[in-house]
């Protein structure tokens, strides 16, 4: 089992950046494959971005490619988000998950990660 920590979100002007930070407890981080979500007022959630369990193949959203760069240290157990070129649309809720991975794949379907973090606030102002 994991729990997951979010940190780092926050109010930032559009065309600023924000790193987010998902800590993670318990044994053997280096198992699971993480990813990004994020959830607007009104709206579903949304895939964001993914990496594999080692860090060696990545996926990110479409709406966020060129400015959100997804990574992971392993020895920190912790993954992070950086996000540029911040927008109001980018206004959410972000929330890392983890599930046990495969070597090198990644997952961007939320109903296949089984451990959620409390998420944290981005608030982006025009």
């Amino acid at each position: 089992q994991v729990q997951l920590v979010e940190s780092g979100g926050g109010l930032v002007q559009a065309g600023g950046s924000l790193r987010l930070s998902c800590a993670a407890s318990g044994r053997s981080f280096s198992m699971y494959a993480m990813g990004w979500f994020r959830q607007a007022p009104g709206k579903e959630r949304d895939f964001v971005a993914a990496i594999s369990r080692g860090g060696d193949n990545t996926a990110t959203a479409d709406s966020v490619k060129g400015r959100y760069t997804i990574s992971r240290d392993n020895a920190k157990n912790t993954v992070y988000l950086q996000m540029n070129s911040l927008t109001p649309e980018d206004t959410a809720v972000y929330s890392c998950a983890a599930t046990v991975g495969s070597s090198g794949r990644v997952y961007i379907n939320s109903y296949v990660y089984d451990y959620w973090g409390q998420g944290t606030q981005v608030t982006v102002s025009s």
